[in-house]
Order: structure tokens, then C-alpha cells, then sequence
């Protein structure tokens, strides 16, 4: 398949090179190419951003609107990924969320997967974060939009750009575990704490172990180790772009191809990869004079290849010794004088390596580690298929500033495997010592060897996007002081998931669609004073009827006081300073869910519905039949949830363009969120027999907050520089919930809707008498000295789930104050561009298997810490146990840690050749070569924490090198 992709890549190339060479002799034979009038510009230094269905000028922009040139910072920051660190360059976004919800992502104005569109192809990237800006996309839109839109063709000669990029991954860190020595000996220890008698490992097995005796009778195990993994792994892409044209058709068009391997270098996990291929035509046409047609295409391919098996899962549960269990079985250790032993290493199908057959246990026949080396593979196969059609009429013959537009597209993607899967078998060894030679005389065997040479088709999965979008536009000056403009349209999507029973995704019971009519009207006085109304007319078939169409209102208001005479007269350093307003009532159905999945019964919440899981019996006790029961009762006033924002904000332009600000304030309450009323508004014996109780809306959350940015443009000397800082101020706060509680310190009104919840821990009990002493803890288990100890905070002598306080914010959609921070150098033809981002105000609680050890659990460095009578009052980790100790891993302050952290993104350094150095050239018209650096430094109390995974492949830093070339 590579070579195919290989190949296809190489065809399409030379094609593009011969079309170049012939659009060069046109160009040559005296055509004039003027450059492009209508390209999109840089939103921070040009006046054109993309918003909702159309473009407006920035000066012009009344929401909270931000926008990114991908092409231009490309030339400075390279990436693959479409979103690249948006969090260093827009203000109000933290990860995927966008004022701490998730948005509709929209690339080309169609909900897409930014993973199917490369950095390279982008233009540019909007964000729309207020409720003002995103009313024209419906409910579906209703937390916010991202707007990727792709680069298109302009007037030019044709164009050829290729950029050639090859990086290395450098793991930055792996959990550090103990070794089996370490672990036989504080699993010793543990054992005695807890007063059992069980199997203890004897000195003279610690001894051979840590001695390295025989590795296979006294394993000493550490996958984390360049036995098993390689240091590095390389990734490389190369793109080409095509683009030009002429008044009457201009074209962009876009071949890439990705390769990466892996970690790995165990058995068939050593060819793990992923391969990428992708093609793009986009094409504008001037059909007439007054209509125009677009029309893109899109292919992208993409493969994985792995083995079978979990190996960073393995990794982190697979004890150094466990059970004295070896994955591998040395055939020259099998008894050469037992001949059903040498008949079974000359019939194994599975000989790794020459010299080993596949360990096993009664208790693990199979494990991960000998998945990937003998059950086979996967390959991974995705085919995405994307097409839009677009049309733009020139109305004005009807009436001036009149024009009509329309859009439609059509995505496919299909996921399936392709494996390789075979039965083996797996021994386990009984190791004798004989005439002082060690050697294995008898194996155990589990499963049979299967020989297969047949792949098979595994699960799949498909995806079918389909949208249109008619709309007539409106836009006229009147006196060069009265500027009108105005929006009708439809916009409607669906898209439809449908999968084997053994793909997660499953099937939809409904498609994922969005109908909605929008509409617009503007204006402004001068550019001075500004009122827009923006609305759409939303439907949602998740409503009963009556209730399924809504309207969601908006209104905006702006005034550049920086026109007034009193203002310019005596405020001469601010060039430009625009408040605006909005209040917006949006209605959603995006909340109108439950966590289940059960069909009709999860979609239309407001109809009862019925289950037949319980079964009726005779006093005799044989089965009657089955028993139909209430599963949820109806509701048919159930309506949307109502997005109810007010927000202000400012934008400013200081001291020649040199200094550009811009904040806002955002109140959102969001009312009607979904409840069954079990706690206060019907009684128990609702539920007494099954569920009679509606969804209803009930529920309400607010979210506050202040997002800001500010660039500083200037020169010293001949030093260009740029710096920009972006930032968020952000609470959220549930204002209604159906709740009762005992203690009002636990109600959730008032609270975070990221609070986290946990238990004071007041250190580590020293003696039983201050167990004796203390409130009784119910979290099971004895306690003992070394266990920790939790508050009584309701002071009733007894610690259970009534202890629980709010202990301060996770930050999971954002934390109290997120910022970002970007920096461009430019002097001469080098470039240096660096980025980063970071979070203040959450917790975290340090509660993966890495620090939560409990029963046979592994052992990492954090236990070298424990409680011991010796160590009583240095203890940084509680007694060791092999029972489950329930009472010390539970959330509480005692693991509770702050998550603030600054992350250095990315750095790079440019060097740009001078033009004239290819003047005289036929061929190349321009050269660029770049190195950069990512994910390179986190700045935190807690560095290792946050740099180390657990149960997955490591995080790791990335260094590239790139070149790219203008044809």
C-alpha cells in the first residue's frame, strides 16, 4: 500500500510540474498576471475576517471575534495540526473549549474533523466566542464556533511550493518503577503489615533476582527500557501546493504525504506506523458576470499498522516478577534428556527468535507481550472523501448591493481493519536444579498452535455528511454615511454514524443534524455608531411537537468613540477605540442528553417510555413471563435550553497601530438544563417500581468571565518584533440544581460546576490509640498505623461521604485564569518565533496507578516514601498493604496538588534566502529553511506529574528540520 501511495504522490507530482512549466511559457508569451484583489488577509494587520456566512470588514466586527492567518504564521511556526496551539494566539480558548465549552468546529463552513485538514492547506482560523456571533449557525452552534477555511487560488503565474519536513520525537520521561529486588522486599514488608502469613519471597530468591542468576527462573522485568523501546521515532511529511490563475478561474490545489513509526522494537510492534496521503483541488470560476462557481474535492488516506496487544497497559500493571513469570522460555534451558520437551520446541509455530518459545501462566495464558509477538496485526484504514459546490449571483440588476449564494457538500468516511490474527500456544516452566545446572523439566501448556495465512476484515465503521446552504445577502453605503447590510438564509446538515456491533461508535438511532433559518440586518452611521440584529429560527426533532421551533434573537450594539471630535482632539495617541454590546437569547438542544445511549428512549426524552427487564413470579416460584415497567415518564411541555449572554468588550489601537488591545466581559446563563426531580419535586414513590419520573428543565449554570489580548508591533534599530499576550479570566457556578442535602456545605448550587469534591486529610494515624481516638472511618478495611487519616467535618463521629467538601476547581473546560504568549523576532532574513501557554487556579489529585499501589499493584519510586514506624514522622506515602486500602485512595487533600504550569509550545528559527539569489534561476524562485522545536518545557511544581503517562506511549518533545521551496 505504500508504494501505491508512494507512487500515486510521485505521478500527480510530475503532473503538476509539467502543468507549472506550461503555465510559465504562457505567462512568458506576453500574458499580463495581475496579483489577486480578493485575497484574505492577515485579520490583524488587514481589514478582512471570515464570521458567520461572509466576510466583514474587522473594523466592522460588533462580537467577540478572533482570527488567525494560518498561511502567514506557517512561515514562522510550522505544524501538521489545523488548530495549532491556538491557545498561545486567541484569547478565551483553553484546549478544545471556547469560553469553557465545546464548540462547533466548521472547516469551509461544514462540520468536518480538523484531523483531515493539514496546517499547510489552512488560510485562516475564526473563532467566534460570543452568543451575538454564532445565532446564524442554529442550536447545533450554540457553545461556540471555530471557522477553518482553506486557502483558494488567486490571480498569479502558477505556483509551486514544496515543503519537505523530517523530525525526531524524543520521549521526555517514563514512569520510574521499582525493580524486582526493591518490589519482592516492600512487598515483604507489606505483607507483614498486614499481619498475614501468606507467601513471602525468601532471601535467597531476592538474592538470585537482584543478582541475576537466571532472568528467566527470576525474572527481573522493566519494559520501559531500551530492550524494548527505541529512543527515538522520526515523522516525516512532504507537500506540494499548487496555485494560480486568471480573472476567470484560479485554483489551489494540495498533495501531501505523512509517515511516522513507533516506540516499539518488540516482535511485530517494530513495524508499527502511520501513513498519511492527502490531494486537494479547490477551483473559483467567473462563470458570467455576475455569477461564480466554486467547486473543491478532497481525498485523504490514512493507514495504520500495529500489533496486537497493550504494551504501555502491560508496561504499567506487569509486576518485574510476576509470579515468576517470564514471557520468553530459553530452549536451550529445556531438559536434553526429556524428548516430549524437544518435541515440543521443534513442532512450535512460534520460535522467537530462534532460541525462545512464549511464556504463560494458569492464571495468564495470554498477555500483551506475546500478542505482539505472535498473534499478528492490524491495519487501520480510514478514506475520507469531502466535496463542496458553491454558487455567488450578482444581484444588482435587480437592486444594487443584492446578491445570492449557495452552498452544498457531501463528506464520506469509512473506517475498517484489516487483521492477521492466530492462535497460540503459551508454557509454563518447571524449573529443577540438577547436578547444579539449572534447567526447565516439564512445561505446562496452554492453547494450540493455529497456523493462518488469511487476513480478515474487522470492525468498521461510516460516516456520511451532507449540508446545504441558500441565502440572499444584502450590503449598500448610501451617501458614503449610511452602510446597510442584511442576511436571509437556510442552513441545514446531517450527518449519519453507522458501524458493526464491535465498533464503539455504534450506530446512530438518529442522525446528528442541524436545520435552522437565519437572519440579519446591520447598520452604521460613518463606521461610528453600529446596531445589528442577528437571529435564527431553530428546529430540533428531540421536542415534542409545539415546542419544536424557537427563536434565538440577538442584538449588538457598537460606538467608535475614537471618531468623536471631543475624543480625537484630546486623545491623540489612540488611533482607534470601538466599544460594543450585545444581548443574545439562544435556544439548544445540544443538552437535551442523557450519559445513556438506549435509542428512542434516550433521543425523545419527553415521551414516557417502558422496559421489559424484570420478570413476574408465581409464589411457587417458576416464572410467570415478563413484567412491564415504567422507565420514564412524559413530559410534553420538555422545551429548549435557553443560552441567556450579555457581554461588552473593547477594541483599541494605540500609538500609530503599534499597540492593539482588546477584551471583553461574558455573563451567561444558561437556564432549563435537564432534571428528573428525585430530590425535590416528585415524591419516592415515583420510582418505587421502575421510573415514572419526566426530564424536565430545571436545572440552571452561569458562567462569567473577562477575555483579553494585547500586540506590541515595533522595531529597534533593525530588529522587527512582535509580542502578543492573550488571556482569560473565568468562573462558572451552578445557580439551580434538584438537590438535598444534609449539610448545606454540600450543595452544588453556589459551587463550580469543575468543582471537586474530597476529603481533609489530617495526616497519617501514628498509633492505634489514635485510631481508637479518632471519628470512625467507614471506607472499609482495618485501619492501622500509617493509614490516613480524614476530618470529621459535620462532627458526628463518623467519616463516610457526608465529609465531602469543595476543595477547589479542576479546570477541566478551563482554569481560573488561563494565558498565552507568542514572540516573533525579525532581523535581517532570520526569524525567530517562540509560543507558549499556561493555566493557574485548578487542582489535581494525584490518583493514577502510579501513586494509588494497593492489593499485588506495581510498585513506582513514590512508595520509597512510605510509613513505617522508623520513618513515622518523614513519611511522604502511606503503609504498604496487599488488601485493597479503600480508606487511603480516596480523593482528598492528601494527594490533592495545584496544576499550575507554563508550557514552552514551540520555538523556531527561519532563515529566508534573499529573492535575488534566484534571480537569475529558470527553476526555483524562492527558498526558506527552518528548525524548530516542540513541546519542549513545562514550568511546574509538579514537572514530572504533568510530563509522565501512564498506561500509554510517553509524551515527547519534538525537533524538526524543514525546507520550503517556491517553484
Amino acid at each position: 500500500m505504500k508504494k501505491k501511495i508512494i507512487r500515486s504522490y510521485c505521478i500527480l507530482l510530475a503532473a503538476s510540474l509539467a502543468a507549472s512549466g506550461i503555465q510559465a511559457q504562457e505567462s512568458r508569451s506576453g500574458t499580463k498576471v495581475q496579483e489577486s484583489k480578493d485575497r484574505v488577509l492577515d485579520p490583524t494587520q488587514d481589514s478582512i475576517i471570515n464570521v458567520a456566512f461572509g466576510k466583514v470588514a474587522k473594523r466592522d466586527v460588533l462580537g467577540a471575534v478572533s482570527s488567525v492567518n494560518m498561511s502567514d504564521l506557517i512561515r514562522k511556526s510550522y505544524s501538521t495540526n489545523s488548530l495549532d496551539n491556538l491557545q498561545s494566539l486567541v484569547s478565551g480558548v483553553t484546549g478544545a473549549n471556547v469560553w469553557g465549552q465545546a464548540p462547533l468546529i466548521l472547516v469551509d463552513g461544514i462540520p468536518r474533523r480538523t484531523f483531515d485538514v493539514n496546517m499547510v492547506e489552512v488560510e485562516s482560523v475564526t473563532v467566534l466566542k460570543d452568543a451575538s456571533s454564532i445565532a446564524l449557525y442554529g442550536s447545533r452552534a450554540s457553545k461556540g464556533v471555530i471557522l477553518v477555511t482553506t486557502k483558494r487560488g488567486s490571480v498569479k503565474p502558477l505556483t509551486v511550493d514544496v515543503r519537505a519536513n523530517g523530525g525526531l520525537n524524543v520521549p521526555k520521561g517514563y514512569a520510574s518503577y521499582l525493580n524486582a529486588g526493591e518490589y519482592m522486599t516492600l512487598y515483604n514488608e507489606a505483607l507483614r503489615n498486614d499481619g498475614l502469613t501468606g507467601r513471602f519471597f525468601t532471601p535467597e530468591e531476592i538474592y538470585n533476582t537482584q543478582a541475576g542468576v537466571n532472568p528467566f527462573r527470576y525474572p527481573d522485568l522493566n519494559l520501559l527500557s531500551s530492550e524494548y523501546l527505541r529512543k527515538t521515532t522520526y515523522r516525516t511529511d512532504v507537500n506540494t501546493e499548487i496555485s494560480g490563475g486568471d480573472e476567470n478561474a484560479k485554483y489551489y490545489s494540495n498533495i501531501g504525504l505523512g509517515y511516522n513509526n513507533n516506540l516499539l522494537k518488540l516482535g511485530e510492534a517494530k513495524n508499527n506506523n502511520d501513513l498519511s496521503f492527502n490531494l486537494r483541488a479547490n477551483v473559483d470560476m467567473k462563470i458570467t458576470n455576475w455569477l461564480k462557481a466554486t467547486t473543491d474535492a478532497v481525498v485523504r488516506v490514512d493507514n495504520n499498522y500495529s500489533a496486537r496487544g497493550n504494551f504501555f497497559g502491560a508496561a504499567a500493571t506487569l509486576r518485574p516478577n510476576d509470579e515468576w513469570f517470564s514471557y520468553l522460555i530459553p530452549i536451550d534451558k529445556l531438559d536434553p534428556n526429556n524428548p516430549q520437551l524437544q518435541t515440543i520446541a521443534a513442532n512450535s509455530n512460534h520460535i522467537i527468535d530462534g532460541k525462545y518459545l512464549l511464556g504463560g501462566l494458569s492464571t495468564r495464558q495470554t498477555t500483551d507481550l506475546s500478542q505482539i509477538l505472535a498473534s499478528g496485526y492490524i491495519k487501520n484504514k480510514q478514506r475520507t472523501f469531502m466535496f463542496n459546490f458553491g454558487a455567488d449571483a450578482d444581484l444588482s440588476g435587480v437592486t444594487k448591493g443584492l446578491s445570492f449564494s449557495t452552498r452544498f457538500s457531501m463528506d464520506y468516511s469509512s473506517r475498517y481493519t484489516e487483521g492477521y490474527s492466530v492462535s497460540y500456544a503459551t508454557y509454563q516452566p518447571t524449573w529443577q536444579t540438577i547436578d547444579g545446572k539449572e534447567m526447565i523439566t516439564s512445561l505446562q501448556q496452554f492453547g494450540n498452535d493455529v497456523v493462518s495465512t488469511n487476513e480478515f476484515i474487522g470492525t468498521s465503521l461510516y460516516n456520511e455528511t451532507i449540508s446545504i446552504n441558500p441565502q440572499l445577502n444584502y450590503q449598500r453605503s448610501f451617501g458614503q454615511k449610511h452602510n446597510v447590510s442584511g442576511k436571509l438564509l437556510a442552513w441545514g446538515w446531517m450527518t449519519r454514524i453507522s458501524s458493526d456491533a464491535d465498533t464503539d461508535a455504534g450506530s446512530d438511532y438518529q442522525p446528528i443534524r442541524n436545520t435552522n433559518l437565519g437572519m440579519q440586518a446591520g447598520y452604521n452611521y460613518r463606521q461610528k455608531y453600529y446596531v445589528d440584529f442577528t437571529g435564527a429560527i431553530v428546529h430540533s426533532a428531540k421536542l415534542p411537537r409545539g415546542n419544536r421551533s424557537a427563536l434565538s434573537p440577538t442584538l449588538s450594539l457598537g460606538w467608535r468613540i475614537s471618531e468623536e471630535d471631543f475624543f480625537k482632539n484630546n486623545i491623540p495617541f489612540v488611533n482607534d477605540l470601538k466599544f460594543t454590546a450585545s444581548y443574545s437569547a439562544l435556544k439548544q438542544d445540544l443538552d437535551i442528553t442523557t450519559s445513556s445511549a438506549n435509542g428512542p428512549a434516550d433521543y425523545y426524552l419527553w415521551a414516557g417510555n417502558y422496559t421489559t427487564t424484570n420478570w413476574v413470579q408465581w409464589q411457587d416460584g417458576t416464572s410467570a413471563g415478563a413484567f412491564i415497567q415504567a422507565a420514564g415518564g412524559a413530559n410534553p411541555n420538555l422545551s429548549y435550553i435557553d443560552r441567556n449572554e450579555f457581554r461588552a468588550g473593547f477594541d483599541a489601537s494605540l500609538f500609530k497601530g503599534s499597540v492593539n488591545l482588546n477584551a471583553n466581559y461574558f455573563r451567561q446563563d444558561t437556564k432549563g438544563l435537564l432534571s428528573q426531580g428525585s430530590a425535590t419535586v416528585y415524591p419516592s414513590y415515583f420510582t418505587s417500581n421502575g421510573s415514572f419520573q419526566p426530564w424536565m428543565n430545571f436545572n440552571n449554570d452561569m458562567r462569567t468571565g473577562v477575555d483579553f489580548s494585547a500586540n506590541i508591533n515595533n522595531k529597534l534599530g533593525k530588529l522587527n518584533y512582535s509580542l502578543g499576550f492573550v488571556g482569560m479570566v473565568y468562573n462558572s457556578e451552578a445557580t439551580k440544581r434538584d438537590e438535598v442535602f444534609e449539610n448545606s456545605y454540600q450543595n452544588r448550587v453556589g459551587k463550580p460546576l469543575d468543582v471537586y469534591w474530597g476529603y481533609i486529610a489530617e495526616g497519617l494515624f501514628q498509633s492505634q490509640a489514635e485510631i481508637d481516638a479518632h471519628a470512625r472511618q467507614t471506607f472499609g478495611g482495618t485501619l492501622k498505623p500509617g493509614d490516613i487519616k480524614y476530618r470529621d467535618v459535620n462532627g458526628d463521629n463518623i467519616i463516610d461521604n457526608r465529609d465531602e467538601v469543595d476543595l477547589g476547581k479542576n479546570g477541566f473546560s478551563a482554569s481560573p485564569f488561563n494565558y498565552g504568549l507568542n514572540l516573533t523576532l525579525n532581523w535581517k532574513n532570520f526569524s525567530f518565533f517562540a509560543l507558549g501557554s499556561g493555566q493557574v487556579g485548578a487542582i489535581g489529585y494525584k490518583n493514577t496507578s502510579n501513586y494509588w499501589v494497593s492489593g499485588a499493584g506495581k510498585y513506582s519510586d513514590v512508595v520509597l516514601g512510605r510509613w513505617t514506624p522508623e520513618t513515622a514522622n518523614t513519611a511522604t506515602y502511606p503503609r504498604l498493604s496487599t488488601n485493597s486500602t479503600t480508606n487511603n485512595f480516596r480523593n482528598s487533600t492528601y494527594w490533592m496538588y495545584k496544576n499550575n504550569r507554563f508550557d514552552l509550545r514551540r520555538v523556531q528559527f527561519t532563515y529566508d534566502f534573499n529573492k535575488a539569489t534566484f534571480k537569475k534561476a529558470q527553476f526555483i524562485h524562492g527558498l526558506s529553511v527552518y528548525l524548530n522545536g516542540d513541546n519542549l518545557l513545562v514550568l511546574s511544581k509538579e514537572r514530572k506529574l504533568m510530563e509522565t503517562n501512564i498506561g500509554t506511549s510517553p509524551q515527547t518533545r519534538f525537533y524538526n528540520l524543514g525546507m520550503k521551496a517556491t517553484f
